[in-house]
């Protein structure tokens, strides 16, 4: 018989699909049944090649702990006089003596270890020893790690010595906003709760989300489906399954929603209207009782 995903089905009394080595119908026979009667009623369900095992969450968790550790270590060595630069270097220098590697080096061509976007920067500012640091400015430090195969990710804002209450507003909200996120998290929920939780947040102070781009699922390769957009309805979207990984990182805009992505350099996105962004980045597991954080 063929499953939801197209794939074939195991035998009651076979090796589960997933690797656990134990018996389809002690693991993940009652949660493909369940997905099979939501395809059925034409719900979007997830690819269970999505779905990590414990084993995966466990590597993942080690992955983040180098993650978590380097974005602590920014946070206690980053200041105004601090080149964009630096901050790779630290990255860089933090990962791979701990036994990891930086996602980012020579994704897709991308050159540095780590994207550092600056006020108006949306994402994927890339650093450089011109870039210096000054008072009273709000930068998105975004990394990623893989160690021995699995991924982590994830991102803060660091406020630059005083910084004026309007960026420190916004600072604020987009942190309370991805917190939204997670707490719609639930199993058998949707994405779309995600999303109308992240938005609410958003425009209620008067922000704007970037629609471009968003969250993502990740663990076994940086980029994985699905895309976690946050502009949405309720009981929309992908249905929420234990096991999913992915990231919440709304993209924040204090002015309107547009963005700029004519940089020279290919990757850098800016605010259209030169607006300030802001960005905050986890990763989680869904599990049975509703997420657990897993990098942050």
């Amino acid at each position: 018989m063929t499953m939801y995903d197209g794939g074939p089905e195991p035998g009651r009394n076979d090796p589960c699909w997933c690797g656990s080595g134990k018996k389809y119908k002690k693991c993940h026979w009652a949660c493909d049944e369940r997905l099979q009667e939501l395809f059925e009623q034409g719900e979007e369900v997830p690819h269970r090649s999505l779905l990590k095992t414990a084993a995966d969450i466990e590597s993942i968790k080690r992955s983040a702990a180098i993650n978590i550790g380097v974005l602590d270590y920014v946070g206690e060595k980053i200041g105004p006089g601090v080149t964009t630069a630096e901050i790779d270097q630290w990255i860089y220098d933090y990962t791979v003596e701990h036994g990891g590697v930086p996602a980012d080096l020579n994704y897709e061509g991308y050159p540095k270890s780590v994207c550092t976007s600056v006020n108006d920067e949306v994402c994927h500012g890339i650093p450089s020893s011109e870039v210096v640091l000054r008072e009273g400015d709000i930068v998105n430090v975004d990394c990623s790690t893989i160690l021995d195969g699995f991924y982590s990710d994830s991102s803060r804002m660091f406020c630059i010595g005083e910084v004026s209450e309007e960026r420190r507003r916004l600072v604020e909200v987009t942190r309370e906003a991805m917190q939204a996120g997670i707490d719609a998290v639930r199993p058998w929920g949707h994405m779309g709760d995600v999303a109308h939780a992240v938005q609410t947040v958003v425009e209620s102070h008067g922000y704007n989300v970037v629609r471009e781009f968003g969250g993502h699922g990740i663990g076994l390769e940086f980029h994985e489906e699905p895309f976690v957009g946050f502009v949405g309805e309720p009981d929309t979207g992908v249905v929420l399954v234990p096991g999913m990984c992915f990231t919440i990182e709304p993209m924040v805009n204090a002015g309107g929603a547009s963005i700029d992505m004519s940089d020279p350099n290919g990757w850098t996105v800016r605010t259209a209207d030169g607006s300030d962004s802001a960005q905050w980045e986890v990763q989680l597991v869904v599990t049975d009782k509703g997420c657990e954080l897993l990098s942050w």
